[in-house]
């Protein structure tokens, strides 16, 4: 169904032209204008990036008035990501505006493109309350919302948040980091792209960082894993100027405790009930007591009870819960409870329901419909009124340089450990690499470079045991003597690189046995439908 908001929309015109030839040609600068919902007077918010990121640089916006550009009074400087945004009153309803940015670097000006909008009026509702514009227009007259990563952006395509406002979504949970490098750096690229731009159009932004927990047997390793990888949260949070006033707390996704996978992909081993339990409280400690604003814990019912101890002190956090195939729109129905008996966790209540904050009800949501490329979009309500998502967002946080991650921090690498005997066996090198406290690297991956090309190139897996700890194996290397180092390198250019040389002799193994070759083409599993029972909004 759809529902509307008791703010008028607010309607507006945005046209592009070309850059002006004078922009260099190794840097670009955007610019994005939306009117943005508001309970006060028109509000204008000015975004976008300068590629490639640099931090600290001075964005002007100019006006084009009688036929030619001046200045204006609003100006802001650029995150560590590169992004950029300001938000301005605009007095002057019903009248189209051109505008640009501009901003010089290494010695040259760049502009963006022009953007032209039309200032609509606005329902004038309150002064001073913003829970006003947060309207219950989800299913149960909950605060509706979604959460979004890089599946919702296919082939690069953008998510209209204009579309997603105006069809009733109020916040948005976007994945912002992830324990593995490589789909870190692709939560990087998105929350740049959809940050500002939903914040622009309206709605309210979270975050949340994918937690892969590491394959250790000690508290201690449990708890400096937590801390690095809470460490990468913040540095991320710092990236892009910290929390504003539209942002909602950082989340911790866990929902997964294998440690180590076979190579059949199964799981070989699972962290502890203890272990996951002491992992969550030191990451959202961690996280709490740096940013001052309280992170959430996402999770399902049975791994809270499967997985974890309950505890008093995990249950001061907010809890976002999934579970699917549970109409929101029936205002008595929740999650956390099973047909029969209770999930016993650290969010149970005395009458077995859970106490949860945030409700994912759906991972099959119409996509289309928010705005959103693609066919499903996990979809989310808030419990309680609006007042009580305002007590949620309360709080900011401003990186001081200290906060902001560093770049070609100095790295030490040590192997702790290797093993090499015949060719039908793996190389094997334990590793680990540190910063210049001794606390381990955030980021970045290992691998061996021989002194002398090998043709074919020898496999290498690298195996994660916990932050900046890893285990390198390599396969397919001839009989003989090999000399070659060992290098930690980082792409997201946090930590500097480092190597350390070693040396190794290979006996010939016995050959593997060929294989034969199956007769017939296995027989393709059936197809399942993961919506069959899901609720589609």
């Amino acid at each position: 169904m759809k529902l509307r908001s008791l703010v008028v929309v607010l309607l507006f015109s945005l046209i592009s032209t070309s850059l002006p030839n004078a922009i260099a040609s190794t840097s670009s600068l955007s610019l994005s204008v939306r009117q943005t919902p508001s309970t006060t007077e028109a509000l204008l918010t000015f975004y976008g990036t300068i590629k490639p990121a640099k931090s600290g640089v001075t964005v002007n916006i100019q006006i084009k008035s009688g036929g030619s550009w001046g200045p204006t009074r609003f100006k802001t400087k650029t995150t560590r990501a590169g992004t950029w945004r300001l938000t301005a009153l605009a007095s002057a309803i019903n009248s189209q505006v051109a505008y640009r940015a501009t901003a010089l670097t290494g010695g040259k000006k760049l502009y963006s493109s022009i953007r032209s909008i039309t200032i609509s009026q606005i329902e004038q509702i309150s002064q001073s309350n913003p829970s006003l514009t947060i309207a219950g227009l989800g299913p149960g007259g909950r605060i509706h919302g979604a959460d979004i990563s890089r599946w919702q952006h296919p082939n690069d395509k953008t998510i209209d948040f204009v579309k997603m406002y105006e069809a009733g979504l109020r916040f948005v949970m976007i994945k912002a980091s992830d324990t593995r490098d490589e789909a870190d750096a692709l939560a990087l690229k998105y929350l740049i792209m959809d940050h500002s731009a939903a914040q622009a159009a309206g709605i309210y932004t979270g975050f949340y960082h994918y937690a892969i927990l590491p394959d250790v047997s000690n508290n201690e390793g449990i708890i400096r894993d937590a801390t690095a990888q809470a460490q990468k949260v913040i540095w991320r949070l710092a990236s892009i100027g910290g929390y504003t006033q539209r942002d909602l707390p950082y989340a911790l996704d866990l929902e997964n405790k294998c440690v180590r996978v076979s190579t059949s992909g199964a799981c070989a081993k699972y962290a502890t009930r203890s272990q996951v339990t002491l992992w969550a409280i030191t990451f959202l400690k961690t996280l709490k007591e740096k940013t001052g604003k309280t992170p959430i814990l996402y999770s399902y019912p049975n791994f809270l009870e499967s997985s974890m101890v309950r505890s008093a002190e995990l249950a001061q956090y907010p809890l976002w819960l999934a579970q699917y195939a549970i109409d929101p729109a029936d205002p008595i129905n929740q999650p956390g409870l099973k047909a029969s008996g209770c999930y016993v966790h650290s969010w149970t209540g005395a009458n077995c329901d859970s106490q949860w904050v945030i409700w994912q009800y759906s991972s099959c949501g119409i996509a289309p419909k928010y705005g959103v490329p693609g066919s499903r979009l996990d979809l989310n309500v808030f419990r309680g009124a609006s007042s009580a998502f305002i007590d949620l967002i309360q709080g900011s946080w401003s990186p001081t340089l200290v906060d902001l991650m560093p770049r070609n921090e100095p790295t030490t690498l040590m192997v702790l450990k290797q093993s090499a005997t015949t060719t039908d066996k793996y190389v094997t090198f334990n590793v680990s690499v540190a910063r210049p406290d001794l606390s381990p690297v955030v980021t970045g991956s290992v691998k061996l470079e021989f002194d002398g090309a090998l043709n074919p190139r020898p496999t290498q897996t690298v195996l994660r045991a916990t932050s900046g700890a890893w285990t390198l194996a390599i396969k397919g290397i001839p009989a003989g003597s090999y000399t070659g180092k060992i290098i930690f390198s980082d792409i997201s250019a946090t930590h500097a690189e480092s190597s350390m040389p070693v040396t190794f002799s290979l006996e010939q193994g016995v050959d593997p046995k060929p294989t034969s070759k199956p007769t017939s083409k296995p027989k393709p599993k059936p197809s399942t439908d993961g919506c069959a029972k899901q609720i589609k909004n």
